[in-house]
């Protein structure tokens, strides 16, 4: 009877470490999040990019864990957060728009990078090809080089007499200058004169829209940038004192009071990412994801601003339009 007590007993003290590491709660991964953005300007992306989490199983707090890392539009504070983020060992970083993934590049080799917006990232040495990446990192493109044609083309059918048409962008932006070469070729073939115009700061905006007034432009390309989007209410009010139409990237500009909008639809974009982090979680290599390029663009007019320009918008093109802001 002794030797069955005891036999029994050692098998219970082996079984238990057994039954404890079949009850260790498994880890749970952690994302990175880092963006030029504010948190403010952020919300209803990163309910995107959850949405995409939730659509494939994941819930944060649950089986998946986020680090948010914001900028405040101030881009020199990047490459301090992706640091943050390369030490705390995530175990993949997902980035807003540029220079948010050219810090997170600089930060690491070895952690996986997902952009989920980016201007052309072959241009700017993101990745080596759209079909190949190569590297750490990958993502979805914005086809802004793409895109910019049809604004102008855009800009144009709502101002066919408009010759000289001035492009407003942040030097900061490294992915903006693959897109003014963009822009350029477009121009040649709209016969436009382009006056590029470049604003850094808050003040200098105000400082470009006088420069726009003294070249006598007939229109404006805003080009998409995270501190054209942080001041689109100061943009808009400026474009529409100096009486200039003008064509942005972001819809949200179009929503404060600019004239109109056109460019891929960046919420899907963000929900999108989700599969990237999906599949690299599960093991798959940014190496071998190819970039992903969007097949929705959003066209937003807005004809209180048209009214107050003394515009009237095109019937053709408002039966195009995604949205109409009356």
């Amino acid at each position: 009877m002794r030797v069955s007590v005891v036999a029994l007993l050692a098998i219970f003290l082996l079984a238990a470490p057994l039954a404890a590491d079949a009850q260790a709660p498994a880890k749970v991964p952690r994302i990175g999040y880092l963006t030029p953005r504010s948190l403010a300007d952020s919300t209803y992306l990163l309910e995107a990019f959850r949405q995409g989490l939730r659509e494939l199983g994941y819930v944060e707090g649950q089986n998946i864990a986020i680090e948010y890392r914001f900028a405040e539009e101030r881009p020199e504070r990047l490459p301090a957060l992706a640091a943050e983020l390369v030490r705390l060992k995530v175990d993949v970083i997902v980035t807003g728009a540029s220079p948010a993934p050219e810090a997170a590049k600089q930060a690491t080799s070895a952690i996986p990078i997902v952009f989920a917006v980016a201007a052309d990232p072959v241009a700017t040495g993101l990745v080596a090809s759209i079909a190949r990446p190569g590297g750490n990192i990958t993502g979805l493109a914005n086809m802004a080089t793409e895109v910019v044609g049809k604004q102008l083309e855009l800009l144009k059918e709502v101002v066919p007499k408009v010759s000289r048409v001035a492009i407003l962008w942040n030097p900061n932006n490294l992915g903006q200058s693959a897109v003014l070469r963009g822009a350029e070729g477009a121009a040649r073939t709209l016969g436009l004169q382009l006056h590029i115009v470049q604003a850094r700061t808050p003040a200098e905006i105000d400082a470009a829209f006088a420069a726009m007034r003294s070249q006598h432009t007939g229109g404006v390309l805003v080009l998409r940038d995270g501190l054209f989007l942080a001041q689109r209410t100061q943009v808009a009010a400026l474009a529409t004192k100096s009486r200039l139409p003008a064509i942005y990237g972001f819809r949200e500009s179009a929503e404060a009071g600019g004239l109109m909008a056109y460019g891929a639809n960046v919420p899907l974009m963000y929900r999108r990412a989700a599969t990237y982090v999906d599949k690299i979680l599960k093991g798959a290599k940014p190496a071998d994801l190819p970039v992903e390029q969007p097949t929705k663009f959003d066209l937003v007019i807005n004809l209180k601003a048209a009214k107050a320009l003394g515009l009237t918008i095109p019937p053709s093109l408002l039966q195009r339009a995604d949205e109409v802001i009356q």
